[in-house]
């Protein structure tokens, strides 16, 4: 079975792209969602984060994201220390997600794949491409946030050229170019390399 990232940039439809996959009938295992799940209920990851950050991350008990957010995005080594304790826990529950899927090939979703050499532990990698002005505004209306805060998210992860460089496969989902050929083309590539 092919292990197969998905990335792309905040706001570059990478999501979007998933599901398309999942309508094709590939299992889609999305890293941020379980990153989420994971600190909310994995006691040995939530004592890691209290341990780190103290209480004030869970002030009643679950996890006040945007508080560990704002640690994050204003402290460089607050959010390698999130990073260093969240990947791992994400990682494992990939491995024990993949034992149990039926499939030619497994995607996982991540938004970090070419910050961290994630990229390294997938059989193939997709690229979801698009222009960052359209990416901020996809976010600031999404997430109802200011241009600024979503540069400071977009300056926390790997740039453009640094994304496409380690993708088999690129999808452009720029709002020109239609995505599900893209898509199509690239799932019977898949299927061909996992025989």
């Amino acid at each position: 079975m092919l292990r197969v990232g998905l990335t792309g940039g905040i706001g570059s439809g990478k999501s979007t792209i998933a599901r398309v996959f999942e309508v094709l009938g590939i299992p889609v295992f999305r890293a941020d969602d379980s990153a989420k799940a994971l600190m909310e209920s994995d006691p040995e990851l939530r004592s890691a984060l209290i341990a780190r950050f103290g209480e004030r991350i869970y002030p009643d008990g679950t996890l006040d994201r945007p508080a560990l957010a704002a640690i994050i995005f204003n402290d460089e080594e607050a959010r390698q220390a999130v990073n260093a304790l969240v990947h791992p826990a994400v990682r494992k529950a990939f491995g024990a997600w993949v034992i149990k899927q039926q499939a030619p090939y497994v995607i996982m979703e991540a938004a970090l794949m070419a910050e961290n050499d994630g990229w390294k532990r997938f059989d193939r990698v997709v690229a979801v491409s698009c222009p960052e002005p359209e990416r901020v505004r996809r976010v600031m209306a999404r997430d109802g946030v200011s241009e600024e805060q979503v540069r400071v998210r977009i300056r926390y992860q790997a740039g453009e050229d640094e994304r496409l460089a380690i993708a088999h496969h690129v999808i452009i989902a720029d709002g020109k170019h239609m995505e599900i050929p893209q898509v199509l083309e690239i799932h019977q590539q898949l299927l061909n390399a996992a025989g």
